[in-house]
């Protein structure tokens, strides 16, 4: 018999997952926690594979592909260089994480959350574009403007 509020929990068999998933326009994303480091020659040559469409949004789209691991790899850079719970970052399709040192979030949306498409991201990440005042990125909460601090990632 079950006592009302306390669920039971379920039995682990195996090894725990590291990922944690949140949703964001109508996409469950996934991060991983556990993830190395990414290496930041790595993250520099993603970007400068993509570098002509982002400059110039009349190239050449790049395949999604590289599109995806160019966010997901500045994604996971941005949680490693800001380590933290207090600001929820989201780039729908490809990628969400938490970042910036402060109070954890365990239970529905966030309360500081910034979140973009890809190309805008991209554009941030690489210094091309800034959060302020751009039309592309949607924030809330006191300490989301903090991801700001932490922009540019790689400059090209």
């Amino acid at each position: 018999m079950r006592r009302l509020g306390h669920p039971v929990q379920p039995r682990h068999h195996g090894p725990v997952s590291t990922t944690t998933h949140a949703q964001a326009g109508g996409h469950v994303l996934k991060t991983n926690l556990m993830a190395p480091t990414p290496d930041p020659h790595e993250l520099r040559d993603a970007l400068q594979a993509i570098r002509p469409w982002l400059i110039d949004a009349s190239q050449v789209v790049p395949p999604r592909s590289a599109i995806a691991h160019a966010v997901r790899l500045s994604v996971t850079y941005l949680s490693h260089l800001a380590p933290g719970h207090a600001v929820e970052v989201r780039v729908p399709p490809f990628a969400a994480t938490q970042c910036i040192a402060g109070p954890r979030h365990t239970r529905g949306t966030p309360p500081n959350v910034v979140e973009t498409d890809p190309t805008t991201w991209l554009r941030l990440v690489t210094g091309l574009d800034t959060i302020t005042n751009n039309p592309a990125v949607t924030s809330s909460g006191t300490r989301a403007g903090e991801v700001a601090d932490w922009l540019p990632l790689v400059r090209l």
